[in-house]
């Protein structure tokens, strides 16, 4: 039976299925590591097998201080820095390696193997510090964390996710003892893009859902501002047919059926609307399309073996360059940038929300200078607009040589990563911020009905928030459809 595939839509129940698929069936494992026994029988030097690493990969290593030379491997390389990553992806971490090593091209030894599996099994997620990799090589420092709690070091999170328990005590309270690293395994376990990796599915599966959300806060707004439909009409994206114009047109004209508000206006004179509402379909659709591009590299990424050397059936070993990050490097700088423009153009829908148009007290508030209104709600998303255009520089186009030389390209990955998940951030803080505008100025074009999508999906808004007509903590409310956002149950409303 083959591994499962694993897809960035349903990732965490695809990883699921693929830890419980390798728990059961370990033959590509065995069979590899049985032809990495056989090379180091046949006395000749082998890369990370007998033989240093990088640089140092001339330096052939005696047979009896082969385990050492793994040992020494995890130590010397977990060095790692700074905050550290978020348990839930940390918990991907440790799926994504175990699905690379069963996929049998890495010649781990089976009781390394099972015993990563039983890590998941008992929910035991190492500590992994989030900064120190350049992206090359593989995530070497962050998965030499993830790895030490094998041989005993390194850190657990607790039950909480909250707290850190040193791995030892762990381990004893589980009767784990620690595993005894044979030739090859410390090697297999820290090459390989899995930090990246980790980071941009975890992050790509949650933009699944925000590009609609985006779709229903554009309708949403449009509505509250009283405008137009015809920028959406399908003929105009049949004639430019990049695929996210044509999902975003249909998806705002379903969320307008049957709108009064439409109606009201339908002969208004008015002839064209700004462009963050007259080109929803083309800024939100590149950037939809941008992160198609991106799973599709992630999902890639995710199903193959990246870590060096390889093993193959003939019983060669191989040494090349699997673990170089530049593909997930690019595509999540590109990641970056299309998320941090769904909050540009987002950012300018609430300040025209604030004008004061066609009807529309300013500021959202009938008594301002008392209040202030929805003034400062706009100033925040306009600080995290402008934070990500910091962020969004690519850390892909630099490169800093490691290891002598040997390592002269690297990819800066982790770092595209990294601050791939603080762009997403503030993304979701500014798409809250507008859904909350939106449902507040929609509460002024009452008794007149939205479109039938839009209504549900303000109806759901209201659910968690109330309307305010003087000043009060914004940031209950934000936070209250920030959880409203973690689901899908926004987009069951609307009907996406």
């Amino acid at each position: 039976m083959s591994a499962p595939h694993i897809t960035v839509r349903n990732l965490h129940a695809d990883l699921a299925k693929s830890v419980e698929h390798f728990a059961r069936d370990t033959s590509a494992v065995e069979a590899s590591r049985t032809r990495v026994e056989a090379a180091i029988a046949d006395g000749l030097p082998h890369y990370g097998i007998n033989t240093g690493f990088g640089a140092l990969a001339n330096k052939r290593v005696p047979d009896e201080h082969l385990a050492t030379l793994q040992r020494n491997l995890l130590l010397s390389h977990a060095v790692g820095v700074g905050e550290p990553v978020p348990p839930e992806i940390s918990r991907l971490m440790l799926r994504l390696k175990v699905h690379a090593l069963g996929l049998g091209y890495s010649g781990v030894s089976l009781p390394v193997f099972r015993r990563l599996i039983e890590f998941d099994r008992a929910n035991l997620v190492p500590v992994v510090p989030s900064r120190g990799s350049v992206g090359a090589s593989g995530d070497l420092a962050p998965l030499a964390h993830l790895c030490l709690p094998l041989i005993g070091l390194g850190e657990f999170w607790n039950d909480d996710r909250k707290g850190k328990t040193p791995a030892a005590d762990v381990l004893r309270a589980h009767e784990l003892p620690p595993v005894a690293l044979a030739a090859k395994d410390g090697l297999a376990l820290i090459n390989g893009t899995q930090l990246m990796a980790a980071y941009g599915a975890w992050i790509l599966e949650r933009c699944s859902r925000l590009v609609d959300l985006f779709d229903i806060a554009a309708a949403m707004s449009l509505e509250a501002m009283q405008g137009s439909i015809k920028p959406f009409d399908a003929r105009i994206h049949a004639i430019r047919p990049h695929p996210g114009h044509g999902v975003v047109a249909t998806n705002v004209r379903f969320l307008l059926q049957e709108s009064a508000i439409l109606e009201s206006h339908r002969n208004c004179g008015k002839v064209q609307d700004p462009y963050c509402l007259r080109c929803v379909p083309q800024v939100h659709g590149a950037s939809r399309d941008a992160l198609a591009y991106a799973t599709g590299v992630l999902e890639t990424e995710i199903n193959s073996v990246t870590d060096n050397p390889l093993v193959f059936e003939n019983g060669d070993i191989v040494s090349g360059g699997n673990f170089h990050g530049q593909p997930l490097a690019l595509a999540l700088d590109f990641a970056a940038i299309a998320l941090a423009e769904y909050a540009s153009i987002s950012e300018r829908r609430i300040y025209l929300m604030l004008e004061g148009h066609d009807g529309l007290p300013k500021l959202l508030m009938r008594e301002t200078g008392l209040n202030s209104g929805f003034m400062i709600p706009q100033y925040t998303a306009a600080a995290l607009v402008s934070e990500n255009k910091v962020l969004c520089h690519p850390a892909s186009v630099d490169s800093i040589p490691t290891s002598l030389g040997q390592e002269d390209h690297v990819s800066m990955g982790s770092i595209s990563a990294v601050k791939l998940l603080m762009v997403l951030k503030n993304v979701e803080t500014v798409l809250a911020i507008e859904l909350l505008t939106s449902a507040q100025a929609l509460d002024y074009r009452l008794p007149l009905r939205p479109g039938r999508g839009v209504e549900a999906a303000h109806r759901r808004v209201r659910a968690v928030t109330v309307h305010h007509e003087a000043d009060y903590l914004f940031q209950d409310d934000l936070r209250r459809i920030a959880e409203l956002l973690d689901g899908r149950a926004l987009l069951d409303a609307a009907g996406l």
